[in-house]
């Protein structure tokens, strides 16, 4: 697949607001600890390295793979 850096970050930042708004609205996170617990996770690592093709998942996929 071809996509350009600029695709590839827009791809990343809608992912990671998917993750943040589940983590809030179904896992009753708060928004300080959802933004920690993504930025901070070695997924979030994976999910910027496009050579990983993680941002192709599901955002619920990505998720499971943070322990919550």
């Amino acid at each position: 697949m071809n996509i350009t850096k600029e695709e590839f970050e827009y791809i990343k930042q809608q992912m990671t607001a998917q993750m943040i708004q589940i983590l809030i609205e179904e896992k009753g996170v708060s928004l300080e600890n959802a933004f920690d617990k993504v930025y901070s996770s070695e997924i979030y690592e994976k999910l910027s390295d496009i050579n990983t093709g993680l941002f192709m998942q599901s955002p619920r996929y990505i998720l499971s793979y943070l322990h919550i």
